[in-house]
Protein backbone atom coordinates (compact mmCIF):
# COMPACT_ATOMS: atom_id res chain seq x y z
CA UNK A 1 0.00 0.00 0.00
CA UNK A 2 1.49 3.31 -1.12
CA UNK A 3 0.23 5.65 1.59
CA UNK A 4 0.76 8.82 -0.44
CA UNK A 5 -1.23 7.49 -3.37
CA UNK A 6 -3.99 6.20 -1.10
CA UNK A 7 -4.19 9.56 0.68
CA UNK A 8 -4.35 11.42 -2.61
CA UNK A 9 -7.21 9.25 -3.87
CA UNK A 10 -9.18 9.50 -0.63
CA UNK A 11 -8.76 13.28 -0.64
CA UNK A 12 -10.06 13.31 -4.22
CA UNK A 13 -13.08 11.18 -3.35
CA UNK A 14 -14.06 12.83 -0.07
CA UNK A 15 -12.22 16.12 0.31
CA UNK A 16 -9.15 16.52 2.51
CA UNK A 17 -11.27 17.78 5.42
CA UNK A 18 -12.89 14.34 5.67
CA UNK A 19 -9.69 12.28 5.63
CA UNK A 20 -7.47 11.70 8.67
CA UNK A 21 -4.24 9.71 8.81
CA UNK A 22 -2.81 7.78 11.77
CA UNK A 23 -5.97 8.58 13.69
CA UNK A 24 -6.29 7.20 17.27
CA UNK A 25 -9.30 4.89 17.30
CA UNK A 26 -9.64 5.48 21.04
CA UNK A 27 -11.24 8.80 20.02
CA UNK A 28 -13.89 7.02 17.96
CA UNK A 29 -15.25 4.26 20.20
CA UNK A 30 -17.02 4.39 23.53
CA UNK A 31 -14.49 1.99 25.12
CA UNK A 32 -11.84 4.72 24.62
CA UNK A 33 -9.39 1.97 23.65
CA UNK A 34 -7.44 1.31 20.47
CA UNK A 35 -4.37 2.22 18.45
CA UNK A 36 -4.18 4.27 15.28
CA UNK A 37 -5.98 3.60 12.01
CA UNK A 38 -3.92 4.24 8.89
CA UNK A 39 -6.84 6.19 7.42
CA UNK A 40 -10.05 7.39 9.05
CA UNK A 41 -12.55 8.84 6.58
CA UNK A 42 -15.96 10.42 7.05
CA UNK A 43 -18.48 9.95 4.25
CA UNK A 44 -21.28 12.31 3.25
CA UNK A 45 -23.47 10.11 1.04
CA UNK A 46 -24.15 6.56 -0.04
CA UNK A 47 -22.32 7.33 -3.25
CA UNK A 48 -19.20 8.26 -1.31
CA UNK A 49 -19.42 5.08 0.75
CA UNK A 50 -19.64 3.09 -2.47
CA UNK A 51 -16.68 4.97 -3.98
CA UNK A 52 -14.41 4.40 -0.98
CA UNK A 53 -15.32 0.71 -0.73
CA UNK A 54 -14.77 0.26 -4.46
CA UNK A 55 -11.37 1.95 -4.22
CA UNK A 56 -10.34 -0.14 -1.20
CA UNK A 57 -11.36 -3.36 -2.95
CA UNK A 58 -9.59 -2.42 -6.18
CA UNK A 59 -6.34 -1.80 -4.28
CA UNK A 60 -6.80 -4.76 -1.89
CA UNK A 61 -6.80 -2.40 1.09
CA UNK A 62 -8.64 -3.65 4.20
CA UNK A 63 -11.58 -1.48 5.21
CA UNK A 64 -14.03 -1.39 8.09
CA UNK A 65 -17.27 0.56 8.41
CA UNK A 66 -18.16 2.12 11.74
CA UNK A 67 -20.69 4.53 13.20
CA UNK A 68 -20.47 5.76 16.79
CA UNK A 69 -18.15 2.92 17.84
CA UNK A 70 -20.46 2.00 20.72
CA UNK A 71 -20.09 -1.75 20.20
CA UNK A 72 -16.44 -1.82 19.19
CA UNK A 73 -13.16 -2.98 20.72
CA UNK A 74 -10.10 -1.91 18.73
CA UNK A 75 -6.70 -3.60 18.92
CA UNK A 76 -3.87 -1.82 20.69
CA UNK A 77 -1.88 -1.95 17.44
CA UNK A 78 -4.68 -0.15 15.62
CA UNK A 79 -5.91 -0.92 12.13
CA UNK A 80 -3.88 -1.23 8.97
CA UNK A 81 -6.39 -0.02 6.44
CA UNK A 82 -9.28 2.42 5.97
CA UNK A 83 -11.92 3.01 8.65
CA UNK A 84 -15.04 4.34 6.94
CA UNK A 85 -17.10 6.40 9.36
CA UNK A 86 -20.81 6.85 8.65
CA UNK A 87 -21.56 9.54 11.17
CA UNK A 88 -22.33 13.22 11.46
CA UNK A 89 -22.19 13.87 7.70
CA UNK A 90 -24.81 11.20 7.04
CA UNK A 91 -27.30 11.95 9.80
CA UNK A 92 -30.31 13.63 8.20
CA UNK A 93 -33.69 12.72 9.71
CA UNK A 94 -37.07 13.54 8.13
CA UNK A 95 -40.61 12.91 9.32
CA UNK A 96 -43.57 12.22 7.06
CA UNK A 97 -46.77 11.28 8.81
CA UNK A 98 -46.05 8.35 11.11
CA UNK A 99 -42.84 7.42 9.30
CA UNK A 100 -39.30 8.57 9.98
CA UNK A 101 -36.59 8.31 7.35
CA UNK A 102 -33.11 8.51 8.87
CA UNK A 103 -29.64 8.20 7.42
CA UNK A 104 -27.36 5.57 8.96
CA UNK A 105 -25.18 8.08 10.81
CA UNK A 106 -28.03 9.54 12.88
CA UNK A 107 -27.86 8.55 16.53
CA UNK A 108 -30.72 6.55 17.99
CA UNK A 109 -31.11 9.08 20.79
CA UNK A 110 -31.64 11.90 18.30
CA UNK A 111 -34.10 9.89 16.21
CA UNK A 112 -36.04 8.92 19.35
CA UNK A 113 -36.19 12.57 20.45
CA UNK A 114 -37.44 13.65 17.03
CA UNK A 115 -40.09 10.93 17.20
CA UNK A 116 -41.19 12.14 20.63
CA UNK A 117 -41.37 15.77 19.50
CA UNK A 118 -43.72 14.63 16.72
CA UNK A 119 -45.85 12.55 19.13
CA UNK A 120 -44.72 9.30 17.51
CA UNK A 121 -44.47 6.25 19.77
CA UNK A 122 -42.39 3.11 19.31
CA UNK A 123 -38.80 4.27 19.65
CA UNK A 124 -38.78 5.01 23.37
CA UNK A 125 -36.64 1.91 23.99
CA UNK A 126 -33.90 3.35 21.75
CA UNK A 127 -33.55 6.73 23.43
CA UNK A 128 -30.63 5.67 25.62
CA UNK A 129 -28.83 3.36 23.21
CA UNK A 130 -25.57 5.16 22.30
CA UNK A 131 -25.18 3.85 18.74
CA UNK A 132 -26.18 5.08 15.30
CA UNK A 133 -29.03 3.82 13.15
CA UNK A 134 -26.71 1.86 10.86
CA UNK A 135 -25.26 -0.22 13.65
CA UNK A 136 -28.66 -0.59 15.29
CA UNK A 137 -30.22 -2.05 12.14
CA UNK A 138 -27.15 -4.21 11.47
CA UNK A 139 -27.43 -5.87 14.89
CA UNK A 140 -31.15 -5.41 15.55
CA UNK A 141 -30.41 -3.36 18.65
CA UNK A 142 -32.93 -3.53 21.44
CA UNK A 143 -33.71 -2.68 25.05
CA UNK A 144 -36.63 -2.75 27.48
CA UNK A 145 -38.72 -5.06 25.32
CA UNK A 146 -38.27 -3.17 22.07
CA UNK A 147 -36.09 -3.95 19.04
CA UNK A 148 -35.37 -2.33 15.70
CA UNK A 149 -37.31 -5.11 14.00
CA UNK A 150 -40.46 -3.68 15.58
CA UNK A 151 -40.19 -0.38 13.70
CA UNK A 152 -37.96 -0.73 10.61
CA UNK A 153 -39.94 -1.22 7.40
CA UNK A 154 -37.31 -0.60 4.71
CA UNK A 155 -33.57 -0.05 4.38
CA UNK A 156 -31.32 1.33 1.66
CA UNK A 157 -27.94 -0.38 1.64
CA UNK A 158 -24.76 -0.94 -0.33
CA UNK A 159 -24.58 -4.57 -1.40
CA UNK A 160 -21.40 -6.63 -1.68
CA UNK A 161 -21.17 -5.85 -5.41
CA UNK A 162 -21.17 -2.10 -4.79
CA UNK A 163 -24.79 -1.46 -5.81
CA UNK A 164 -27.20 0.63 -3.74
CA UNK A 165 -30.38 -1.38 -3.16
CA UNK A 166 -33.42 -1.48 -0.89
CA UNK A 167 -35.03 -4.23 1.14
CA UNK A 168 -38.35 -4.25 2.93
CA UNK A 169 -40.08 -5.99 5.82
CA UNK A 170 -39.16 -9.58 6.50
CA UNK A 171 -36.26 -9.46 4.04
CA UNK A 172 -34.27 -7.83 6.86
CA UNK A 173 -34.16 -11.30 8.49
CA UNK A 174 -34.03 -9.74 11.94
CA UNK A 175 -33.09 -12.05 14.81
CA UNK A 176 -31.47 -11.72 18.20
CA UNK A 177 -28.64 -9.19 17.68
CA UNK A 178 -28.45 -9.85 13.96
CA UNK A 179 -29.94 -9.04 10.58
CA UNK A 180 -29.35 -9.93 6.95
CA UNK A 181 -26.48 -7.41 6.97
CA UNK A 182 -24.40 -9.69 9.17
CA UNK A 183 -23.80 -11.63 5.94
CA UNK A 184 -22.75 -8.52 4.02
CA UNK A 185 -23.97 -5.10 3.01
CA UNK A 186 -23.67 -1.63 4.50
CA UNK A 187 -26.74 0.16 5.89
CA UNK A 188 -27.17 3.65 4.40
CA UNK A 189 -30.63 4.66 5.67
CA UNK A 190 -33.85 3.19 7.01
CA UNK A 191 -37.51 4.05 7.21
CA UNK A 192 -39.24 3.40 10.53
CA UNK A 193 -43.00 3.21 10.97
CA UNK A 194 -44.30 4.41 14.33
CA UNK A 195 -47.68 5.05 15.92
CA UNK A 196 -49.35 8.28 16.93
CA UNK A 197 -49.20 8.75 20.68
CA UNK A 198 -49.36 11.26 23.47
CA UNK A 199 -46.20 13.36 23.57
CA UNK A 200 -46.14 13.62 27.37
CA UNK A 201 -46.56 9.85 27.76
CA UNK A 202 -43.82 9.16 25.22
CA UNK A 203 -41.38 11.52 26.90
CA UNK A 204 -42.24 10.14 30.35
CA UNK A 205 -41.47 6.60 29.20
CA UNK A 206 -38.15 7.74 27.73
CA UNK A 207 -37.24 9.42 31.03
CA UNK A 208 -38.17 6.24 32.89
CA UNK A 209 -36.04 4.03 30.63
CA UNK A 210 -33.07 6.39 30.85
CA UNK A 211 -33.33 6.62 34.63
CA UNK A 212 -33.32 2.82 34.84
CA UNK A 213 -30.31 2.70 32.55
CA UNK A 214 -28.37 5.19 34.69
CA UNK A 215 -29.29 3.32 37.87
CA UNK A 216 -28.41 -0.17 36.65
CA UNK A 217 -25.61 0.33 34.13
CA UNK A 218 -22.06 1.67 34.68
CA UNK A 219 -22.48 4.65 32.37
CA UNK A 220 -19.85 6.59 34.32
CA UNK A 221 -17.12 4.38 32.80
CA UNK A 222 -16.11 3.84 29.17
CA UNK A 223 -17.42 0.54 27.83
CA UNK A 224 -19.00 -1.02 24.76
CA UNK A 225 -22.27 -1.76 26.50
CA UNK A 226 -23.24 -5.37 27.14
CA UNK A 227 -20.13 -7.45 26.52
CA UNK A 228 -21.89 -10.77 25.95
CA UNK A 229 -24.98 -11.92 24.11
CA UNK A 230 -27.81 -13.39 26.16
CA UNK A 231 -27.41 -17.20 26.19
CA UNK A 232 -30.62 -19.03 25.47
CA UNK A 233 -32.40 -19.68 28.74
CA UNK A 234 -30.01 -17.53 30.79
CA UNK A 235 -28.88 -13.97 31.47
CA UNK A 236 -25.18 -13.31 30.93
CA UNK A 237 -24.88 -10.87 33.83
CA UNK A 238 -26.51 -13.29 36.29
CA UNK A 239 -24.19 -16.14 35.21
CA UNK A 240 -21.15 -13.92 35.58
CA UNK A 241 -22.24 -12.69 39.01
CA UNK A 242 -23.07 -16.23 40.19
CA UNK A 243 -19.61 -17.31 39.02
CA UNK A 244 -18.11 -14.85 41.50
CA UNK A 245 -16.68 -12.60 38.82
CA UNK A 246 -18.28 -9.28 39.77
CA UNK A 247 -15.43 -6.80 40.20
CA UNK A 248 -12.84 -9.09 38.57
CA UNK A 249 -9.93 -7.03 37.24
CA UNK A 250 -7.20 -7.51 34.67
CA UNK A 251 -5.13 -4.38 34.14
CA UNK A 252 -7.47 -1.46 33.62
CA UNK A 253 -10.39 -3.69 32.59
CA UNK A 254 -13.00 -4.67 35.18
CA UNK A 255 -16.25 -6.63 35.35
CA UNK A 256 -18.61 -3.91 36.53
CA UNK A 257 -19.77 -3.99 40.14
CA UNK A 258 -23.00 -2.32 39.04
CA UNK A 259 -23.85 -4.71 36.18
CA UNK A 260 -21.81 -7.87 35.66
CA UNK A 261 -22.72 -8.01 31.98
CA UNK A 262 -20.47 -5.00 31.35
CA UNK A 263 -16.69 -4.99 31.14
CA UNK A 264 -15.55 -1.42 31.74
CA UNK A 265 -12.42 0.65 31.24
CA UNK A 266 -11.53 1.94 34.70
CA UNK A 267 -8.71 4.03 33.27
CA UNK A 268 -5.88 3.14 30.93
CA UNK A 269 -7.28 -0.27 29.99
CA UNK A 270 -5.74 -1.82 26.89
CA UNK A 271 -7.44 -4.01 24.34
CA UNK A 272 -5.33 -6.88 25.60
CA UNK A 273 -6.65 -6.31 29.14
CA UNK A 274 -10.24 -6.52 27.90
CA UNK A 275 -9.62 -9.59 25.74
CA UNK A 276 -7.95 -11.43 28.61
CA UNK A 277 -10.83 -10.56 30.96
CA UNK A 278 -13.37 -11.67 28.37
CA UNK A 279 -11.59 -15.01 27.96
CA UNK A 280 -11.26 -15.47 31.72
CA UNK A 281 -14.98 -14.74 32.18
CA UNK A 282 -15.95 -17.17 29.44
CA UNK A 283 -13.76 -19.91 30.88
CA UNK A 284 -15.02 -19.55 34.46
CA UNK A 285 -18.69 -19.42 33.44
CA UNK A 286 -18.28 -22.47 31.21
CA UNK A 287 -16.44 -24.41 33.93
CA UNK A 288 -19.13 -23.62 36.52
CA UNK A 289 -22.31 -23.77 34.46
CA UNK A 290 -21.45 -25.36 31.12
CA UNK A 291 -22.69 -22.25 29.28
CA UNK A 292 -20.63 -20.71 26.50
CA UNK A 293 -20.78 -16.92 26.50
CA UNK A 294 -20.54 -15.31 23.06
CA UNK A 295 -19.37 -11.74 22.74
CA UNK A 296 -21.69 -9.03 21.55
CA UNK A 297 -18.79 -6.60 21.16
CA UNK A 298 -17.15 -6.46 17.71
CA UNK A 299 -13.35 -6.70 17.52
CA UNK A 300 -11.28 -4.66 15.08
CA UNK A 301 -7.59 -5.32 14.62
Amino acid sequence: MNRELVLAQLNKLLGAENVLTDEPMSKHCTFRIGGNADFFVTTCSGGQVAAVVDFAKSESIPYFVTGNGSNLLVADKGYRGIVVNIGRNMSDVTVQGNRINAMAGATLARIANIAASNSLAGLEFASGIPGTLGGAVYMNAGAYGGEMKDVVVSTAYLDTDGNIKEIKGQDHCFGYRRSVFADGGIVLSSVMELKQGNKDDIEALMVDFNNRRRTKQPLEYPSAGSTFKRPEGYFAGKLIEDAGLKGAVIGGACVSEKHSGFIINTGGATCEDVLRLIEHTQNVVFDKFGVKLETEVKYLG
